[in-house]
């Protein structure tokens, strides 16, 4: 199939299905005319890679799980799932920072509206 249907079964981009090529993440063969080719295994992948991205990481790290789903053994079981606690301790953190600036912020406030009451009664 060709790159349109691929991104239409996938409900993604026609782009999406080139930057994920370009990332390394997708493969496709290439006809006499030089249009990219995919089966139904990559309509799959896309979608697995949606997943992933949904899940906060970037290509980068994508790049690094893919070995286990591509060549499952346990050592790629164990490495990818190393990296992803990596990730998720990486969002955690900014989590945590994102908490203690919104808390900062409601303070601020508190304090903006105790002086509008004193200032302004």
């Amino acid at each position: 199939m060709r790159i349109g249907e691929v991104a239409s079964r996938a409900r993604v981009s026609v782009r999406s299905v080139r930057y994920y090529e370009d990332q390394g993440l997708l493969a496709s063969t290439r006809s006499a005319g030089g249009q990219r080719q995919y089966t139904e295994h990559e309509v799959e992948r896309v979608r697995f890679l949606q997943r992933l991205y949904a899940a906060g990481l970037s290509s980068r790290t994508i790049a690094e799980l893919l070995p286990c789903v591509d060549a499952p053994s346990e050592g790629n079981s164990d490495a990818a799932l190393d990296r992803m606690a990596q990730e998720r301790d990486r969002l955690s953190e900014h989590i945590a920072d994102l908490v203690r600036t919104r808390d900062a912020l409601n303070d601020l406030m508190t304090a903006a509206r105790e002086y509008r009451d004193t200032e302004f009664a």
